[in-house]
């Protein structure tokens, strides 16, 4: 452990950004949100309890510019937003001849100035390493500054010379806990990105948690100190069907953390 992490063992929390995948869902109003919250002060009231959101409407197309505009005048200055690639981009185009959307994206999220994460790039299990030059010239062509990180979900992909690629154009593998890949700990460049994902149906509401995931959590908290005591930024979102109820997630996760840092 480096001098980081403190001669009182203490883990530097300031690298890490925690939240859910979305915060637009009615199932949170009582269990998450106050009772009666309209879902114009979700995100109000999301952000203070996270530091972070993963947006997952991006991927299904590029919001309004309005509504981008929107959602930074909505939380503190200190907020993070990690957007989803329009699939356009990730499973339409499969990377081929989509700068203009790719632009057209960066541009419309870029609205949200310093407050714009880390990009995510989510592609299908059909996508495989025999797309590797595909993936290499893409990220290469992103503009300088853009955070990117890449969810391969084809095992194909967990080889060195994966890594090798994500390193040499500073882009972040995500590591992920899916039910059909392997939980993996490789590290590509100055930050990682954790998705706790679940299977769709497991879980039918999202008030409540139906799965425990103490293990699972525990591990990732193991990783994650490692991460931050080495000065590893960390963003680690949790989708409700991980374990019912993304929130809880988080709290579930910070626990651990937490005990880690006691020794306990």
């Amino acid at each position: 452990m480096n001098s980081a992490a403190g001669a009182n063992g203490q883990i530097p929390l300031s690298n890490l950004y925690l939240g859910t995948a979305g915060w637009s869902y009615a199932d949170w109003v009582g269990a998450f949100y106050p009772p009666g919250t309209p879902s114009s002060a979700y995100l109000s009231e999301y952000s203070r309890s996270f530091r972070a959101v993963e947006i997952d409407s991006t991927f299904y197309g590029i919001p309004r510019p309005e509504t981008v505009v929107r959602w930074a005048e909505a939380t503190p200055a200190d907020f993070l937003f990690c957007p989803k690639m329009v699939r356009t981009v990730t499973h339409d185009k499969r990377l081929i001849a989509a700068e203009a959307e790719t632009e057209a994206f960066l541009g419309t999220l870029g609205l949200l100035g310093p407050k714009l994460g880390p990009v995510v790039l989510q592609f299908d299990y059909t996508f495989g390493p025999d797309r590797a030059e595909d993936l290499r010239h893409y990220l290469e062509g992103l503009p300088a500054g853009v955070r990117v990180a890449v969810e391969l979900r084809h095992r194909g992909w967990l080889r060195q010379d994966t890594y090798s690629l994500l390193a040499e154009v500073g882009v972040a593998l995500v590591l992920h806990d899916l039910h059909y890949m392997p939980r993996v700990n490789v590290v590509t460049t100055d930050f990682t990105y954790v998705r706790w994902l679940g299977r769709r149906a497991d879980v039918e509401r999202f008030d409540r948690v139906v799965r425990d995931r103490t293990r699972e959590l525990s591990w990732w908290a193991e990783q994650a100190r490692d991460w931050l005591t080495r000065g590893i930024r960390v963003y680690a979102f949790a989708n409700n069907r991980y374990q019912g109820h993304g929130p809880a997630t988080v709290a579930a996760f910070q626990e651990r953390l937490q005990a880690l840092e006691q020794g306990v």
